[in-house]
C-alpha cells in the first residue's frame, strides 16, 4: 500500500526570491508569470488556502512593451469617492509618473480575488530601472 499526501501546512513553506527584468517583454505575457511566482504555483506543495509564493524583484520596469495602441488608448482610473473626483490617465502618462504602476496593476488583476491578494502583492518589488537594493538575496 502507499503512503498518503501529506497536507501543506504554513512551516512547511520555503520562499525563494526571483529577478525578473522586463526590458522590451509584452506587459501581459510577463505579468502573468510573475503572479504565478507570487502565488507559488509551481511549487509541488502548492495549495490555494495558504499563500506559498515566492518573493519577486521586477527591474527596468519604465522599459515594459505593450502591443497595438495601448500606449494612447489604454487608461488607468483613479476615483476619490468625491462628486467630480474620477481621474483617468493614458498609459503613456503613467509610464513618465509612476512606471512602477504599470506592472503593479497588471500583476493586481491576476492575483486570486481573496484574503491572500493584498499579502502577495507585497512581496512584489518594482524598481524603473536596472538598480535595486535587493543583491544580496538573489
Amino acid at each position: 500500500m502507499q503512503g498518503k499526501t501529506k497536507p501543506t501546512k504554513a512551516s512547511n513553506i520555503k520562499r525563494t526570491w526571483h529577478l525578473v527584468d522586463v526590458k522590451d517583454k509584452v506587459l501581459g505575457r510577463i505579468a502573468t508569470d510573475i503572479a504565478g511566482k507570487l502565488m507559488g504555483k509551481s511549487k509541488p506543495y502548492f495549495v490555494r488556502n495558504l499563500d506559498c509564493g515566492d518573493y519577486v524583484v521586477v527591474i527596468n520596469a519604465k522599459h515594459v512593451a505593450v502591443t497595438g495602441k495601448k500606449e494612447k488608448q489604454k487608461t488607468y482610473t483613479n476615483y476619490s469617492g468625491y462628486p467630480g473626483g474620477d481621474k483617468t490617465k493614458a498609459l503613456w502618462q503613467m509610464r513618465i509618473e509612476k512606471p512602477t504602476e504599470i506592472i503593479r496593476r497588471a500583476v493586481f488583476g491576476m492575483l486570486p480575488k481573496n484574503k491572500l491578494r493584498d499579502i502577495m502583492i507585497t512581496r512584489l518589488y518594482i524598481y524603473p530601472e536596472k538598480e535595486h537594493p535587493h543583491g544580496d538575496k538573489i
